[in-house]
């Protein structure tokens, strides 16, 4: 699937974030559907929970909370490519946190009003996965923070050398 990004030193920001949300992410290059049954079937339930019901993990409870190895994080439902270790970063919430998807057009952007506030919503964009949310306080240069629940995601671990 083609990169979307203009050049490999162009990165999303807050705007590009709140521009898909007003007028929608780029279609994903392939997608998946599925039944409840069928995801049921699939996927554990804590799984289920977080990524087909919008469930959120407890704070520091989420396998990769503290793990920083080379690889590439994909969606647990479809095995769609959403994050590269490279952006990951503590961020001390709690949860994974990155400042960039992979490629433009690998998650989606959704505004949620529950809980009495006003956030972003991320899901894969191929399966329509509920992977956590977005939040302008991440680091420079992109200021962007995933907040992504572990349960939602897998790592494909890689060797530096042959991960670029």
């Amino acid at each position: 699937m083609q990169n979307l990004f203009k050049s490999r030193d162009s990165m999303l920001t807050w705007k590009d974030v709140l521009r898909f949300v007003r007028e929608g992410t780029p279609p994903p290059g392939r997608r998946i559907e599925k039944s409840d049954t069928e995801w049921q079937q699939i996927l554990t339930p804590e799984q289920y929970r977080i990524t087909r019901l919008n469930g959120t993990e407890l704070p520091g409870t989420g396998q990769y909370c503290s793990i920083h190895e080379p690889g590439l994080y994909q969606c647990i439902c479809c095995g769609e490519d959403l994050f590269d270790s490279s952006e990951k970063f503590h961020s001390g919430t709690g949860w994974p946190s990155f400042t960039q998807p992979v490629k433009i057009n690998a998650v989606k952007y959704l505004k949620d009003t529950s809980h009495g506030m006003w956030r972003v919503e991320v899901q894969c964009n191929s399966c329509d996965a509920h992977l956590g949310h977005v939040f302008p306080d991440g680091p420079p240069p992109s200021g962007l923070r995933f907040c992504i629940n572990s349960a939602a995601i897998r790592l494909v671990k890689s060797s530096k050398e042959n991960f670029k």
